[in-house]
């Protein structure tokens, strides 16, 4: 077992574990009702622990994993494939955007589909080091289908509170892995706090977003995997879909671990995109805030980033300034005209948030904070077919034809 402390990312206060501990006792008391989470805190290995070498196995096994993550060994996993998704040369789209270094990291390739099953299936796995039973979670549809997944691999009961207008295919997978589905008549804000409440009274384990520190524990082994199949070579810039910010805070914390680990030279720049309709991140990068203005009326086609106040905002700023990163704001058009376009050009069905890593890439291109000639890797994180209305917005399908090869022919003219 690799030794561990959580340190505030506020205050750099060291804390041992406890089954009970999510955020720092002295920054929480500065939370505000529906601001982002103060607090939150980072496990940190024992710099005599450290992995100063790649592992021989590849970073999916338990043997590999165990050794970058705080739990007591491979015994902790259980039989769920999160991670271990390739990381893709796309020749077709580089040829278009002129980028003959980019790459696209595929996570639609997870279990339930996202980037998520990463951070639910270590959440998962120290609930049953600490003894739950039950796991909880808020989520916008995304995080609890992923609970609900690695809930279901593990023999763990899980409960989701997500929004009533999540994209009912979220809701028909996360139901179908068993979970108890509490749909709120609310916003993704409301469903959060709900869960809070909810673990008090019942002592369930809370995997919520940026409260939980082995959310972004678990994200972080997208980098190390992205560093790892670039090995020698190693980013210049990894672009980011962002919403409460753990996904961009994992990915940060995954290539910091890799430099402390001295398996990384330096950090790439990280570039955080959200919808203009939900960017209460990017616009503080943008400014050059020291804080999120959380956004009450946020909303985009792209539900898994639309939150009012992002949950990990403080550290993400941070983390993103840290790396000489930026903020990109796209719209909704964008999004929607980056699903087919991703997918003509790699083969790859992305649901709107996840499209959003194309569209981000092509304002970044344009405000020039990206160079075509750099190695850059574009995070797709979840699969189009959780929001197949949304893609149909600019599917092409035309009119039944008569089963004649005339009308083939008349119709593919």
């Amino acid at each position: 077992m690799a030794r561990f402390t959580l340190v505030c990312n506020e205050c750099g206060r060291r804390l041992d574990e406890d089954r009970t501990l999510y955020v720092c006792p002295s920054c929480a008391r500065k939370q505000e009702p529906g601001g982002p989470t103060r607090g939150v805190l980072a496990t940190e290995i024992a710099e005599e622990d450290l992995p100063r070498r790649w592992p021989s196995a590849r970073l999916e096994d338990p043997q590999a994993l165990a050794v970058f993550l705080p739990v007591r060994g491979p015994g902790s996993f259980f039989s769920f494939a999160a991670g271990g998704t390739p990381l893709l040369p796309v020749p077709r789209l580089r040829r278009e955007l002129g980028m003959p270094r980019l790459f696209v990291k595929d996570d639609t390739r997870n279990p339930s589909g996202s980037t998520k099953d990463r951070a639910s299936a270590l959440v998962v796995a120290k609930a049953i080091e600490y003894g739950y039973d039950t796991v909880a979670a808020a989520s916008t549809g995304n995080a609890a289908t992923a609970l609900a997944a690695a809930g279901a691999a593990a023999g763990v009961k899980t409960v989701v509170f997500v929004p009533a207008t999540a994209p009912p295919a979220k809701l028909v997978q996360m139901a179908s892995y068993g979970a108890q589905v509490v749909p709120v008549a609310g916003s993704y804000d409301q469903a959060f706090e709900l869960s809070l409440a909810a673990c008090a009274r019942f002592g369930w384990y809370n995997r919520n977003t940026a409260l939980n520190p082995f959310t972004v524990e678990g994200k972080k082994t997208a980098a190390l995997e992205v560093a790892r199949d670039l090995a020698p070579e190693e980013p210049d810039a990894v672009v980011v879909p962002t919403g409460d910010g753990v996904i961009l805070a994992g990915v940060a914390k995954g290539f910091a671990d890799l430099v402390r680990c001295g398996l990384l030279r330096r950090l790439p720049r990280l570039v955080c995109v959200q919808p203009e309709g939900s960017g209460a991140i990017a616009r503080a990068l943008r400014s050059g805030a020291a804080a999120i203005t959380p956004e009450p009326s946020a909303s985009s086609v792209a539900d898994s980033l639309t939150v009012a106040a992002p949950r990990n905002a403080v550290l993400c700023l941070k983390e993103v300034r840290a790396s000489k990163g930026a903020g990109v704001l796209v719209g909704d058009e964008a999004i929607l005209d980056a699903i087919p376009r991703l997918a003509a050009a790699t083969g790859l069905f992305a649901e709107p948030a996840a499209a959003t890593a194309l569209a981000g890439l092509l304002a970044a291109l344009e405000e020039g904070l990206v160079d075509r000639e750099e190695r850059v890797v574009l995070l797709v994180t979840g699969t189009g077919l959780k929001d197949v209305p949304a893609a149909a917005r600019r599917a092409r399908i035309g009119p039944p034809v008569e089963p004649t090869l005339d009308a083939v022919a008349a119709a593919l003219s």
